[in-house]
C-alpha cells in the first residue's frame, strides 16, 4: 500500500482489537461486578487482581496481551513494514476504547504483547525490567513506566527502526499513569496486595 492507507488501516485494525476490554468481560462473565467500580476504575489486569480473583487478573493479562499479538501480525501480514502501526493502533484502543467513553486501561499488557510480536528480543527486554523493577519496588505503576521508557531504548539498542514511535508510546504510558505518579510523590502509591483507599 502507498501513502498513508497502509499505516491508516492498520492503525484502525489494531485499534479495533485493542479495545475489546477483556478486564470489564472477564469480571462481568464470571461474577465479579464491573471492574470499573473497583480499586482504581482500570479495566486492565492488576485491577481485576484486586477483586481477588488472581486467574481473572491472569486471564485478562494474557488476553490483553494477545490483542497486541494479533494487531501485530496481521498488520505484518498486509506489509512487514506496517507492523508497528498495528502495534500502535492495538496500545491506543486500550487506552482510549470507544465503547468504554475513550476510558481504558494503561496499555502495559496489550504493550507486552506488541513488542513481543515485533522482535523476541524486544519482548524479553520488557519482561526482563519489568521483573527487575517488580521485584525491586513491588509497586505495579512504577514497574510499567520503567518498562515502558526502556523499550525505545532497547529497540535503539537492537537498531530496531521503530524506536521513535516507541518512545512516544513510552510517553502515553507516564501520561496514563500521572495519578500515580502523584501518589508516588506523596508517598500514597499502594504496593500490590494493599488495598487502594
Amino acid at each position: 500500500m502507498d501513502g498513508w492507507t497502509g499505516p491508516a488501516l492498520t492503525l484502525l485494525i489494531g485499534y479495533g482489537l485493542g479495545s475489546i476490554p477483556f478486564g470489564l468481560i472477564l469480571t462481568r462473565a464470571f461474577g465479579a461486578g464491573d471492574i470499573r467500580k473497583i480499586g482504581s476504575g482500570n479495566i486492565g489486569a492488576t485491577n481485576v487482581l484486586r477483586t481477588g480473583r488472581k486467574g481473572l487478573a491472569a486471564a485478562t493479562l494474557l488476553f490483553d496481551a494477545l490483542k497486541g499479538v494479533a494487531a501485530v501480525l496481521i498488520a505484518w501480514m498486509i506489509a512487514p513494514e506496517l507492523a508497528i502501526y498495528g502495534g500502535v493502533g492495538a496500545f491506543l484502543g486500550h487506552l482510549y476504547p470507544v465503547w468504554l467513553g475513550f476510558k481504558g486501561g494503561k496499555g502495559l499488557a496489550t504493550l507486552l504483547g506488541v513488542a513481543f510480536a515485533l522482535d523476541w528480543r524486544l519482548g524479553a527486554a520488557y519482561a526482563l525490567v519489568w521483573l527487575g523493577s517488580f521485584a525491586t519496588f513491588r509497586i505495579s505503576s512504577v514497574s510499567g513506566m520503567a518498562t515502558a521508557l526502556a523499550l525505545p531504548v532497547a529497540a535503539f539498542a537492537l537498531h530496531l527502526p521503530y524506536w521513535p514511535i516507541l518512545a512516544a508510546v513510552a510517553l502515553l504510558v507516564v501520561w496514563a499513569h500521572r495519578t500515580n505518579v502523584r501518589r508516588l510523590f506523596a508517598g500514597t502509591e499502594p504496593k500490590v496486595g494493599q488495598k487502594t483507599a
